[in-house]
């Protein structure tokens, strides 16, 4: 199994899934371990000399003026970790405790919290052992950090609450006795490094990332077959048109879809049956592209976010400066993860329409209405385009910005938060639902195909590949079945991202 060394430097999106959903291993670095044992050292003399630092030998938020008296600073740390298990509704799911989990790691691999070895070491064997913490998914503002969901990732580390090990729900303490873990006794400063930061909010964006790249590329790819059942124009894909705009994320997508439609005897030329089409074929690279140009922003933001030290204070170990900061704040990740919920809407939202031109007869240009014979006995696939619409209804509300609202808490000490865990939670219910809506226009495209003279026969060679993979699953529908089932399955061929593999290994690397 593939082993991942954090350094708390250059970690990856792609790093954070293969720990999340193919459990791969995760070490420290030698230099990584040597950095937080330095932080640890400078926070032992800090201690001795009585200086007064934020959350090791004082109260929290409001009571930042508190002073704590140096026998009492380990139960400050468990009181801090007690006071933050206040969160509610349904637990994340285990890839998101995991990616939570790895990342606030990676946080403390840089060295600047002042944690020690041991207790980090504790966190990494619970990863390896699949000890995973029930974390509720609200209760969090996005500042200071994910206090609430780190708190509760904390829990079973100090034998408390509840964890999930090997399939069962268990106490966290029968949870780590099992995996032959031996709990921590939190001591100064530590429970603060654990959950003062933005791991959940970044485990939930890091997944969602990855995931739209699925999305757009599968995009491409399913709206392509749309166009060939749709006896679409070609001509608006012309490298010319796009470098007279040249927009990255439009030309990517104008080079995809010529590439996708190559061969094809569905496609028409301009004038040949039409002078244009409709936007959501003639304008699939503006409007694909520009999701693609907010995903890559969003990448940037997420990648730099998940190799941060996003706690307070930090504990510099060159001079033994202990500076309260506000790199906890989760605004970045917040705008970062409303706009990609807004680019993945789109994505839907254009697919929505497409498969509305799909059952129109008014608009599909020669189609059966519903893409069913025998209509009216039969009502084909006019009701999977209901679901699709109730789909993006839904994401035009998830879509909201969560950054623009603010409510102060801590007695106005912490009077800007950034709801930045809303913002990430959002997007990937968005991003859910964006497939769920690409897999319907899927089987439309196929359906639209088959009810053409000679359909699959004139699909050029990625079409023939496209359809041929949802082919071997959801067969043509002759007539009304329960179709939820066949939705379910293309839903599952492409969500796991084996369509874009399978087009991939046959005609190259997409765009």
């Amino acid at each position: 199994m593939n082993t991942i060394y954090l350094d708390g430097e250059n970690l990856t999106i792609e790093n954070v899934v293969d720990v999340a959903r193919n459990f791969a291993k995760i070490e420290l670095t030698p230099q990584a371990k040597e950095k937080i044992e330095l932080s640890r050292a400078t926070v032992e003399k800090a201690i001795a000399a009585n200086k007064p630092i934020y959350g090791l030998n004082t109260g929290f938020g409001k009571f930042e003026n508190v002073a704590i008296n140096n026998d009492q600073l380990n139960e400050l740390q468990l009181r801090l970790i007690l006071a933050d298990c206040v969160g509610v509704g349904q637990p994340f799911p285990t890839e998101v405790v995991r990616a939570i989990m790895l990342l606030r790691v990676n946080a403390l691999a840089k060295g600047y919290s002042g944690i020690r070895l041991s207790t980090v070491e504790t966190l990494i064997k619970m990863i390896n052992a699949h000890v995973h913490p029930i974390i509720p998914e609200k209760g969090s503002v996005g500042s200071s950090g994910d206090l609430c969901p780190l708190a509760h990732m904390v829990m079973p580390l100090i034998g408390d609450g509840e964890a999930e090990y090997k399939g069962e729900i268990l106490s966290g303490a029968e949870a780590m006795k099992r995996a032959g873990i031996q709990p921590v006794e939190l001591t100064s400063k530590e429970g603060l490094a654990l959950i003062n930061g933005t791991c959940a909010m970044m485990g939930v964006a890091a997944i969602a990332v990855y995931d739209a790249y699925n999305i757009v590329k599968t995009a491409d790819i399913i709206s392509a077959l749309t166009c060939e059942a749709l006896t679409g124009i070609s001509d608006p894909y012309d490298a010319r048109v796009h470098e007279a705009r040249p927009h990255s994320g439009q030309i990517d997508v104008a080079y995809n879809m010529r590439k996708l439609l190559k061969g094809s005897h569905l496609t028409t030329r301009q004038a040949e049956k039409r002078v244009q089409d409709a936007y959501t074929l003639r304008c699939i690279p503006q409007i694909h592209g520009a999701s693609r140009l907010a995903l890559d922003y969003v990448r940037s933001v997420i990648t730099t976010e998940i190799n941060s030290a996003t706690d307070n204070p930090l504990i510099f170990t060159d001079n033994g400066d202990v500076i309260s900061g506000g790199n906890f704040h989760g605004q970045p990740v917040a705008i970062a993860m409303d706009t990609l919920g807004i680019a993945m809407a789109e994505m839907a939202n254009v697919s929505e329409r497409r498969i509305e031109r799909l059952v129109n007869p008014a608009l599909s240009n020669g189609l059966p209405a519903f893409l069913v014979s025998n209509g009216g006995l039969n009502c084909g696939f006019m009701v999977p385009q209901y679901c699709a619409a109730a789909l993006v209804s839904k994401n035009k509300i998830l879509a909201h910005p969560a950054s623009v609202d603010s409510i102060p808490t801590s007695a106005n000490q912490e009077d800007h938060v950034s709801f930045g865990t809303i913002a990430a939670r959002k997007a990937r219910q968005i991003i859910e639902h964006a497939f769920h809506v690409l897999s319907i226009e899927f089987i439309c495209a196929a359906q639209g195909v088959d009810l053409r003279e000679k359909g699959a026969s004139l699909l050029g060679t990625p079409g023939k590949i496209s359809y041929t993979y949802i082919r071997e699953k959801v067969p043509y529908m002759k007539e009304d079945i329960a179709i939820y089932r066949d939705m379910e399955k293309a839903y599952q061929l492409i969500y796991h991202g084996t369509l874009v593999e399978t087009m991939e290994k046959e005609i190259g690397e997409l765009h």
